[in-house]
């Protein structure tokens, strides 16, 4: 699988790309269909309560999967985003069992 980084607005970080790939590389490995993933990161100035926007886009065969986060921290926000990723994810694999 392919991953992606894009930070928009906030500096780049190895830490962060690193904790992302290692989070996305668990998804990878117990749903094989994923094909790549692309990451934004983003910061919004104008909320100060949380700001730190987390976007993952997971391709795979069909309509793409997408979900979105907005935290306080980028690794709270990361794993929100694949917690709901996961959700979906699980039920995509519902589609492709084989009875």
């Amino acid at each position: 699988m392919t991953v992606n980084f894009q930070y928009v607005n906030t500096d780049v970080s190895e830490t962060l790309s690193a904790f992302t790939e290692d989070k996305l590389e668990k998804l990878a490995n117990k749903f094989e269909f994923i094909i790549s993933a692309q990451v934004y990161f983003k910061h919004d100035d104008n909320d100060h309560n949380a700001g730190k926007i987390c976007n993952i886009e997971i391709s795979l065969p069909g309509p793409r999967i997408f979900a979105t986060s907005n935290k306080h921290t980028y690794e709270v926000s990361v794993n929100e985003t694949i917690k709901d990723l996961m959700r979906q994810l699980k039920k995509r694999k519902e589609i492709y069992k084989v009875y």
